[in-house]
């Protein structure tokens, strides 16, 4: 294995999961001559496909225009412009419609195979491979790789069993504080940013949250006000805080921010999406003037969940029996104060079950964005999140890892 010509191109591709399947594919269907070998630590593959979306697979995202899907990307968000102008969610779902796989679009955008079942990504993913000549290594870990520039490039891969020699390189070993694509990148000369967890959920204890676990709310505004960091959307009740959507927003664009507070922090919360102080004391004197003999339990003029509209009266000190008519001014404001305002002081977190995604992983800078490749070492790329990218909940991390992972294999694929 010492040649290094395009006809004897032999590629290693470190990862199992989504973008190196990904990569691996497009890299043995372009170039059949080409050795792909797949090296996976554990003994399964594609472990986060299978969990995502509560096992249904949240494969990408139904937004296919390149400016405005930049927007759900903490951190890669500028360097993924000129990435999805080459593969966008579009190129996805048709790429998967032409394996027999159709994707069905959710009224929040989230995209899933229509069987509802990760196993049909899975299935597609690793027979394509298979069928495309891809080598796979499992329960193989790289403790290390050396690169010989000339007459080259050339790699050699330590595995516990065999040291082999490759042409080409692709890192895509996913996120994770104990990453070992993170310690081989490094090894080799790339930085590798400071690394947080995202996509997590708060620890609050708070008397308003008690006791209501599983229930949910459409639209909430989640605010940490010193560093202006604020988020709307679905929250949920947990018997430990709060998760959903709009909390999980917020955890990924102040993942760094977070961490360095070790999550103890006071939370702003609108239950009412945002809405103004006065927009939400006018909605109640309406319902004071329009409902007057009715009790408050029995009408609450934000929609709210029965069980929650009756925490709130009783944080306030507000009898749920009371009638309408009866509710004085002082209660109007205390109630408009905790609905537009309240605040919740976290404790910790946890890691949402169905999304563990890492702030931080090699620098940007040091990738060309074009082909994926190293800027400081010709031959090694990388694709996924092992990067320092990383997008919020919704199907966005999926399509960085496709849209990195199609960008590296074409590099690698063309003679």
């Amino acid at each position: 294995m010492s040649s290094t010509s395009q006809a004897n191109k032999r590629v290693a591709i470190i990862g199992a999961g989504a973008a190196g399947y990904f990569a691996a594919i497009h890299i043995a269907e372009s170039d059949p001559q080409a050795q792909v070998d797949l090296y996976e630590a554990t003994r399964r593959t594609l472990s986060k496909v299978a969990i995502s979306g509560g096992g249904r697979c949240n494969v990408t995202h139904h937004c296919f225009e390149p400016r405005e899907l930049v927007n759900f990307y903490p951190r890669g968000g500028k360097e993924l412009r000129g990435a999805f102008h080459s593969w966008q969610p579009q190129d996805t779902v048709d790429w998967y419609h032409s394996r027999g796989v159709e994707l069905k679009t959710e009224d929040d955008g989230r995209m899933f195979p229509t069987t509802d079942d990760s196993q049909t990504i899975i299935d597609c993913l690793t027979s394509a491979a298979q069928k495309a000549g891809v080598k796979l290594h499992l329960k193989t870990s790289v403790s290390k790789i050396t690169y010989t520039p000339e007459p080259g490039p050339i790699f050699t891969l330590y595995t516990p069993n065999l040291n082999l020699q490759y042409t080409h390189v692709l890192i895509a070993t996913g996120g994770g504080q104990k990453n070992s694509g993170h310690a081989l990148a490094s090894s080799l000369g790339h930085t590798i940013t400071d690394l947080a967890p995202s996509l997590f959920t708060f620890h609050i204890d708070h008397p308003l949250l008690k006791d209501l676990q599983g229930l949910s709310l459409p639209n909430v505004q989640v605010s940490y006000s010193p560093k202006k960091l604020q988020q709307s959307g679905p929250i949920v009740f947990t018997h430990w805080g709060l998760s959903g959507p709009g909390i999980l927003k917020l955890s990924a664009w102040g993942a760094r921010v977070f961490s360095q507070l070790d999550y103890h922090c006071e939370l702003s919360v609108n239950w009412f999406g945002g809405a103004k102080q006065d927009k939400i004391r006018q909605l109640l004197e309406t319902a004071k003037q329009q409902n007057a003999r009715k009790a408050l339990v029995s009408l609450n003029p934000f929609d709210f969940p029965r069980r929650f509209w009756e925490r709130l009266l009783e944080h306030v000190s507000i009898s749920p029996d009371t009638q309408w008519a009866q509710l004085p001014k002082k209660a109007i404001n205390q109630l408009t104060e905790t609905i537009a305002s309240t605040r919740l002081q976290t404790n910790g977190k946890s890691m949402n079950k169905e999304e563990f995604v890492t702030c931080g992983g090699v620098k940007l800078k040091e990738v060309d964005f074009k082909t994926m490749q190293s800027r400081l070492v010709p031959g090694l790329h990388f694709a996924g999140e092992v990067l320092d990218i990383d997008g919020v909940t919704g199907g966005f991390n999926f399509q960085a890892a496709w849209t990195t992972a199609h960008l590296a294999a074409t590099a690698i694929a063309t003679p």
